[in-house]
């Protein structure tokens, strides 16, 4: 069977393909080629390397999510303001492409102005998660180098903040004092479960908390697996601390890979949450589809 449709996820570090024929999944490709690796006359090459050998002579429609939309990216895809529905009838912007072979559209982020606030990929993972359970009616948690926290009622989005939780956990491993103390993968249970419960009493305390992680492993026992953990802990644990309110009375789906999605909800038990698992791939393409679909029924 050939697809009849590309689903593509394009974020700043990788780029993933899956050919699809309506709903079913066909065959996927994986890339390192990220939109933060690439100059702008580089996407569409990027691309057809990756799937060229789903092509054929007749064109065929590719959907696309993620930075690949942003203004860094292949080309820029304007916000939709919320309160809107994640993906929608209008919310497919064509991208500039010279083969004859794809036809290229990208979901617009969103945005939200008071507090000011945007998205972009996220929006897709939604949408799919939604098209999986449209009853849903809650919060979203989507760990990642920028978490966010989304609110939908009625099958859209009202709401959402965003913290830069991964972002700073790597510049502090990687970039700052910490770095000689933090091991690059290691790991300790005990260790985060210890930095989520002091970010939750105490989160006036963080800087504080965090020179401790450095002064910890040059004279006392600190490993060097037990501060990366620790690291983490205190970091989630100051996000939870400052968006619980948000999470009040709210059903609460956590988006993300088993890795991402584990620690953030190890985090939540701390508050005594309750939450259900998504897995980000299953939405991503599930999100994609609904895409397509909205553009289909529109131009019907």
């Amino acid at each position: 069977m050939k697809p009849n449709w590309i689903a593509v996820d394009w974020g700043s570090t990788n780029l993933r393909a899956w050919a699809m024929y309506d709903n079913k999944l066909l065959g996927e490709a994986f890339s390192e080629e990220g939109i933060g690796k690439l100059s702008a006359k580089e996407f569409e090459p990027a691309l057809l390397r990756l799937i060229l050998p789903w092509l054929t002579e007749e064109t065929i429609h590719v959907i696309a999510c993620g930075m690949v939309g942003s203004r860094q990216g292949w080309q820029e895809a304007p916000y939709c303001a919320v309160p809107c529905r994640p993906v929608g009838k209008s919310t497919l912007v064509t991208l500039a492409s010279t083969d004859h072979r794809i036809l290229v559209k990208v979901t617009s982020g969103l945005k939200q102005n008071l507090p000011a606030d945007v998205m972009r990929g996220e929006e897709t993972q939604i949408a799919g998660a939604l098209a999986l359970y449209p009853d849903f009616e809650g919060v979203f948690c989507l760990p990642g180098t920028h978490s966010k926290w989304v609110k939908v009622k009625a099958g859209q989005v009202i709401s959402f903040h965003t913290f830069m939780t991964g972002e700073i956990f790597s510049l502090l491993s990687t970039a700052s004092v910490l770095r000689h103390s933090v091991a690059e993968k290691g790991w300790n249970n005990a260790a985060f479960d210890q930095g989520v419960k002091i970010a939750l009493a105490k989160p006036q305390t963080i800087s504080k908390q965090l020179f401790k992680l450095r002064s910890e492993s040059l004279i006392g026992d600190l490993n060097a697996d037990c501060a990366r953990a620790r690291l983490s802990g205190l970091l989630i644990g100051i996000e939870l601390a400052a968006i619980k309110s948000y999470l009040k009375n709210q059903s609460l789906a956590i988006i993300g890979s088993h890795h991402l999605t584990e620690n953030y909800a190890s985090a939540m038990d701390h508050l005594g949450l309750r939450y259900s698992r998504l897995d980000a791939t299953q939405c991503t393409i599930s999100g994609l589809y609904a895409a397509r679909e909205a553009q289909q029924k529109e131009v019907k």
